[in-house]
């Protein structure tokens, strides 16, 4: 009863922050989030080691600029160049999503290369260096605004452990030409007899209805057929759940008085919520990065903050990409997708700067810099 309870995963959440206002979506807060923290820690960081902290407001408008325009243009030019240079209009359009690390990534580095040329006495190195262990973080809290907006998500585990992501399911079910009050999809705990260990897993959704002019007979034939189109034709139906083309919906429909309550018996596929794979293994680089900061501050050699950050990012990216689902379709017929080839020269620059750094050894100790 215990393992069928913890197996699988249906979710379902509202990527709002608050219901009923759609614009305070979680990603956003999470994003905007991720960089007051930063901040706050960069402050913390030029006041240790004897920096004017003033100067973190200068560099955060230079980190939210780079990491906007470099994410956009990476996915850009990275995955779709073909629609967006034929139309560059769509560029500008980034809250419908498209958005590239890697893109973030080189504007990042270029963007803090052009703040320390106008900064005396920060070198370029010594910046980012402190900015990859921020950057960590962030990259944490934007993975899990992307678990809350239940995309990025990973291949089929093609066992009963995973998550079943139903908001696509719930936002195609509101389109029903029925007055729909509210959706919620969740694991049934009575149907773990049909559980198989192949990856199809039973998830049940409830729609309560407004009653209007609709007779339940009447309301019965319109579900049962516009529902069994909405789970088998559409293509995000099909990749997300698995209910079988051929037999009648399994739907049960209850007058609760003031609406109607209709009940779906459906299956799901299991996936990897690789949003979390990504998150975890980003929040453990920032403690290893802070660490190392706490531990040795201005003593440390120039780049090796930032030689450890792009061997660990990357190289966790390239092997996460692997249970990710492409992201565009020329990927179907690679041996590696984008995400790991742009990885591969990114790890290649850190194992260079790490070496170096590591030649150069440790700065003698100053007293009264807060070391």
């Amino acid at each position: 009863m215990i393992e069928s309870m913890l197996n699988y995963i249906v979710w379902d959440p509202n990527p709002a922050v608050f219901a009923g206002f759609e614009r305070l979506r979680w990603y956003s807060l999470l994003f905007a989030l991720g960089f007051i923290i930063s901040q706050q820690f960069m402050v913390y960081f030029f006041k240790k080691e004897g920096h004017n902290e003033m100067l973190v407001d200068k560099l955060t408008i230079y980190m939210v600029l780079a990491t906007i325009i470099g994410a956009r243009l990476g996915h850009v030019l990275f995955y779709e160049p073909e629609k967006y240079l034929s139309n560059p209009i769509e560029i500008l359009k980034v809250w419908e999503g498209g958005l590239a690390s890697h893109g973030a990534a080189i504007a990042i580095l270029f963007a803090l290369w052009l703040y320390s040329k106008r900064t005396p006495g920060q070198s370029y190195l010594w910046v980012v260096d402190r900015i990859v262990i921020v950057t960590a973080m962030t990259g944490a809290l934007i993975r899990f605004g992307n678990l809350m907006n239940s995309e990025i998500g990973g291949k089929d585990t093609g066992t009963d452990y995973g998550f079943v992501y139903a908001l696509d399911t719930d936002e195609i079910l509101q389109t029903l030409r029925v007055p729909i009050e509210s959706i919620n999809a969740y694991k049934p705990e009575d149907r773990a007899s049909e559980l198989l260990n192949n990856g199809i897993v039973p998830v049940n959704f409830d729609i309560e209805i407004a009653k209007g002019g609709y007779s339940l007979a009447d309301l019965e034939s319109t579900l049962r057929r516009d529902i069994k189109y909405a789970l088998t034709q559409f293509s995000s139906s099909k990749e997300y759940l698995a209910e079988p083309v051929e037999p009648p919906l399994d739907l049960t429909i209850t007058d609760k008085g003031d609406y109607y309550l209709a009940t779906v018996k459906t299956f799901g596929r299991t996936k990897h919520p690789t949003q979390i794979y990504e998150s975890v293994s980003y929040f453990i680089i920032f403690l290893i990065l802070l660490g190392i900061w706490n531990k040795y501050k201005s003593r440390l050699p120039e780049g090796i903050l930032l030689g450890l950050f792009l061997i660990s990012v990357f190289g966790m990216r390239f092997v996460w990409e692997y249970f990710k689902v492409v992201q565009v379709d020329f990927e179907e017929t690679m041996a590696l997708n984008m995400g790991q080839i742009l990885s591969i020269p990114l790890v290649i620059a850190g194992i260079i700067l790490v070496i170096r750094a590591l030649k150069n050894g440790l700065k003698p100790e100053i007293q009264g810099t807060g070391s």
